[in-house]
C-alpha cells in the first residue's frame, strides 16, 4: 500500500483547512512541509520494512545458526521446537519453500538424523539471508 510521492502530495494538499496552523507559525511555503511529509512517510515505511525483515529473516537466520552449532547440547525434541519456531518466522517472512524443508526438518530430526541434516542443509541453501553479505556493526550511540 505505498503511495507515490504524487500522490501523497495531493493528499497533503487536499486535507490542508482554511486555517492552517503553518501559517500561524510563518511557514508558507506549503511545498517545503509537504515534502518533508513524503519524506517522512518514505523513511517510516522503510525503517518498518528493516524492521520487519530483522525480526523475520535475521532473526531466523541467527536461531538457525545457534541451532545448528549447538546441537550436540539439545535434545531432539529442544531441536524440534527451534526448528519450528524458525519454520514459522521463515513463512512470515514469504520464505515458504525454505519454511516448508525447515518444517520437514523439525519433523525428522526425531526419526532420523540423516533425513534432518539433509532437510537442514536444504533450508540453509536456499535461505536468502544466507547469500547477503554481512554488514559490519555501528555502534552507534542514540540517546
Amino acid at each position: 500500500m505505498t503511495k507515490s510521492k504524487a500522490e501523497l502530495l495531493v493528499s497533503i494538499e487536499s486535507s490542508k483547512t482554511i486555517n492552517d496552523p503553518l501559517s500561524e507559525i510563518g511557514m508558507t511555503n506549503r511545498m517545503e512541509y509537504g515534502s518533508l511529509e513524503v519524506s517522512r512517510q518514505i523513511l517510516r515505511e522503510k525503517t518498518l520494512s528493516r524492521f520487519n525483515y530483522i525480526r523475520t529473516c535475521v532473526l531466523a537466520r541467527e536461531l538457525c545458526l545457534l541451532v545448528r552449532t549447538n546441537r550436540v547440547a539439545f535434545h531432539p525434541e529442544d531441536v524440534e521446537q527451534c526448528c519450528s519456531l524458525i519454520s514459522k518466522l521463515c513463512k512470515e517472512a514469504g520464505c515458504i519453500e525454505q519454511s516448508k524443508l525447515c518444517h520437514q526438518a523439525a519433523d525428522s530430526v526425531t526419526q532420523s538424523e540423516e533425513e534432518y541434516l539433509e532437510n537442514c542443509q536444504q533450508s540453509c541453501m536456499k535461505c536468502g539471508e544466507a547469500r547477503q553479505p554481512r554488514q559490519k556493526k555501528k555502534t552507534t550511540y542514540v540517546a
